[in-house]
């Protein structure tokens, strides 16, 4: 929130960076059109790149087109930004209006916010918060099918690589979960064998 609030009119673009988990290539990317305040939903399927300093517009990383879910904390803020603007408009731009660069950004707003905030030190950048989105969804119990979607990762696998740490053990809710189906057995066992 600090984070959030020390970035001022960026504001909502932190909070999508942290709650979303997309790419800041991705976020940079983002059309008014392609946000759903009343499903809650921003669809992801561009991003821009860097080619020779001349920023491009193409496809998201591994081809992999998806929506992701939008906190409806801030959700009606995103529509508020995005009303007036044409479906194929940036939802977030830079100061002149056109595509936010990542250097530009990160020098002019984000580090400025990062120390404001009392974050300096520890490794805060904008790809970090990817990283927060999904710990924030392990936490509030998404699945890991869940959180590749939301992130795009290619495969579970990738998903479960990076973040496995992070869902909780529940090996104790698994042996309890035997215990119980194991009783329930031997007791339908146990009055079959009197029955007889």
């Amino acid at each position: 929130k600090r984070l959030a609030l020390a970035a001022g009119e960026y504001r909502l673009l932190i909070l999508t960076l942290g709650y979303c988990g997309i790419r800041w290539a991705e976020a940079s990317a983002v059309k008014a059109g392609r946000l759903s305040v009343p499903k809650r939903r921003i669809r992801i399927v561009q991003n821009y790149t860097a080619v020779k300093g001349v920023l491009e517009l193409g496809p998201v990383k591994n081809h992999e087109k998806r929506s992701v879910p939008l906190p409806r904390s801030f959700a009606d803020a995103l529509g508020s930004l995005a009303h007036g603007r044409r479906a194929d408009d940036l939802l977030f731009t830079a100061p002149e209006g056109g595509p936010l660069r990542y250097a530009n950004f990160r020098s002019r707003v984000f580090d400025p916010a990062v120390k404001e905030a009392g974050l300096e030190g520890m490794g805060v950048t904008p790809h970090k918060l990817r990283h927060t989105a999904a710990s924030l969804s392990i936490a509030a119990g998404a699945d890991v099918k869940v959180v590749q979607t939301m992130l795009g990762h290619k495969d579970a696998a990738m998903t479960l690589n990076t973040y496995s740490h992070l869902w909780p053990d529940r090996l104790d809710e698994v042996a309890d979960a035997l215990d119980a189906g194991r009783k329930v057995a031997l007791a339908l066992a146990d009055a079959s064998l009197t029955d007889a």
